[in-house]
């Protein structure tokens, strides 16, 4: 039985701060995303502020973010998102619908899917993209075309499937221990260095050194072109100084810390690979490991396990008190699994990639 009166999609104002008058609507927001992440995976490890939330949310030239509030008799239940990237020929939208699990079942999902596609059709793009965690479950499992993972059909499955969503591909999220013994990760850090004698290891804080933007941004843009992707669409991105010090603002600015372990060639300085972590003002929360990527031309000299080791051993200084590091992986990218296998990181989830072509 489908009862969606009193319902609302609301568009989402972005406040020039959350001690403004108009910021009541994403503070809630935030507030309801985090108590849905804590449904759907049992911990509060994807938690964050409004206040460092709000600069990803704020306008930008790279891409189009749009977001709506799921309002139910006065009261936000949920949130729906699309992003829309401006690079030249991108086809696709990446989108969200996140709803409270006790609102589940009365078809608000299903409305906020019709608001998604129509969004879509209207910046005239035609692939519509989205993630989702997919908790383990006995039953029914699904394996994407790559052959590499698999989520069980659970609700969440159910509803991408009905929708018109193929699984395209299986994302592990793993966690590393930070409270535990380093003496694997020193010892891997050791072996790594001894296969990379033509490299060395630099680090910095955002906002990015002058000496290294020129680098960072050009191994940030081999990220939508190197890393495992499976038969989801992404365009090229371009990246240069502006694109960097606009992502680096959303860090420093919320008080967020974002440090970059990089290898560099040490004949011609070039950057060849890197490895972000990331933790909020409150550093007894988790940690995150966001990008990490060896240009092709530099991998089979153990660059992934160099700048991993170099920068979870640093952080133990940086965050102390954080109790372990986030990541996540494309199951078929099997070297980047079989180094965070050696450095101890264990899997404790898994997303599905999800893909529909709309009809033109």
């Amino acid at each position: 039985m489908t009862t969606l009166t009193g319902l609302e999609f609301r568009p989402l104002p972005i406040p020039d701060s959350i001690s403004a008058p108009e910021a009541a609507d994403f503070v809630e927001m935030v507030r309801v995303r985090n108590e849905i992440y804590r449904q759907i995976s049992g911990h509060d490890d994807h938690r964050i502020t409004a206040d460092e939330l709000l600069p990803h949310y704020r306008p930008n030239e790279y891409e189009t973010r749009l977001c709506w509030v799921v309002v139910d008799d006065g009261r936000i239940i949920g949130r729906v998102g699309v992003d829309i990237p401006h690079e030249e020929g991108s086809n696709a939208v990446f989108w969200l619908i996140e709803l409270l699990r006790e609102t589940w079942g009365r078809g608000i999902g299903s409305a906020a899917h019709e608001l998604v596609e129509r969004t879509a059709r209207e910046h005239g793009r035609t692939v519509l993209q989205s993630w989702a965690e997919h908790p383990a479950a006995p039953g029914p499992q699904l394996a994407p075309p790559t052959g590499f993972g698999v989520i069980p059909e659970d609700h969440i499955a159910r509803f991408y499937l009905r929708h018109g969503h193929t699984l395209e591909q299986v994302e592990r999220n793993s966690a590393f221990d930070l409270t535990g013994s380093f003496d694997g990760v020193e010892r891997l850090l050791a072996q790594a260095q001894a296969a990379s004698t033509d490299y060395r290891v630099v680090q910095w804080f955002a906002p990015t050194p002058e000496e290294f933007v020129a680098g960072y941004a050009w191994m940030k843009s081999r990220m939508s072109t190197d890393a495992p992707v499976a038969a989801l669409e992404f365009a090229e991105e371009s990246w240069d100084a502006a694109r960097i010090a606009e992502h680096d603002s959303r860090y420093t600015s919320a008080g967020r810390t974002i440090q970059v372990t990089a290898a560099q060639h040490i004949e011609t300085g070039e950057l060849c690979a890197f490895n972000e972590l990331v933790i909020g003002k409150d550093r007894t929360e988790a940690s995150h490991q966001e990008d990490t990527l060896v240009l092709k031309e530099h991998r089979g000299h153990k660059l992934g396990t160099l700048v991993k080791c170099a920068g979870l051993l640093s952080w133990r200084d940086v965050a102390p008190q954080s109790s372990r590091v986030i990541t996540y992986n494309a199951e078929e990218n099997r070297p980047m699994l079989d180094i965070n296998e050696a450095i101890g990181f264990v899997p404790i989830a898994y997303e599905g990639a999800w893909k529909k072509v709309l009809d033109v």
